[in-house]
């Protein structure tokens, strides 16, 4: 199973390296630090007062949390077995000696570390050009790793649910769009517990919260009743594996038929 999945996975990393999708997704991700470039230009001449770290924070929940990860997601997850129906290549691709359940597998890691490096990437340029001034230190870095390693378990934990749909809907895009620009935007700012019904509840717990309080995009953190760290984290890591089984378990018994 795991030399199935290796070998699945090698063979869509290194395709999806040279599609136009990873060139489009990676254009949009290197906006980000052209956002920030902007950002610390305004800083230099005085219009905008925040500390870098309350500035990032917010530029980040605004951007990567609540935009491209959920773009991302979304755009890799519900191809899974679209592109294939598309390009009529699935026929080849389940006759081959590898089980259905290996192949969702790699192209789930394959399209996971396509978008990580995307994603991570422009995090890192992101925070240091907001944040490298004179008394920069290295334990500021740690802050950095800590932003990554949240988007990252919300990456990851978006690709496994649109996968899902890929695998189980006919038009997995449209369902996504409505839940990752729809329910996931409006149902984090309910109060109690219905908050808890969103992806991103659990990625805000993981935050530091000194920007509810101040910063321009404060608002972000609106009615936020935050879950403990350790829970938030087994949570999503409970989607993750939970909507993966479910991708799998789809992809093993269904049957596609191509449309005229």
């Amino acid at each position: 199973m795991i030399e199935e999945i290796r070998r699945v996975f090698s063979f869509y990393f290194f395709l999806g390296k040279k599609s136009g999708r990873a060139r489009t997704f990676g254009l949009l991700s290197s906006a980000a630090v052209l956002m920030a470039l902007v950002i610390r230009a305004y800083r230099l001449a005085g219009h905008w007062t925040e500390d870098g770290q309350v500035v990032f924070q917010n530029f980040l929940m605004v951007f990567f949390l609540q935009f491209l990860i959920v773009l991302l997601g979304l755009f890799y997850g519900s191809s899974l077995v679209v592109e294939e129906l598309d390009n009529r290549t699935l026929p080849y691709l389940t006759c081959r000696p590898l089980r259905r359940a290996a192949m969702v597998m790699g192209k789930y890691l394959a399209y996971l570390s396509l978008t990580t490096i995307m994603l991570v990437s422009a995090v890192w340029l992101s925070y240091l050009v907001l944040n490298l001034e004179a008394d920069f230190q290295l334990r500021d870095l740690v802050t950095v790793a800590r932003y990554s390693a949240v988007l990252w378990l919300g990456l990851a934990a978006y690709l496994a649910f649109f996968s899902f749909l890929g695998t189980w809907l006919k038009k997995p895009i449209l369902v996504g769009l409505a839940f990752g620009f729809g329910w996931e935007s409006v149902i984090q700012y309910f109060p109690g517990t219905t908050q808890k019904l969103s992806v991103a509840h659990y990625l805000k717990s993981l935050l530091p919260q000194y920007a509810s309080s101040s910063g321009k995009l404060g608002f972000l953190f609106i009615r936020l009743e935050p879950t403990r760290p350790w829970l938030a984290v087994l949570i999503l890591a409970g989607i993750t594996v939970a909507f993966l089984a479910l991708a799998c378990l789809i992809f093993s018994y269904k049957e596609y038929l191509f449309e005229d």
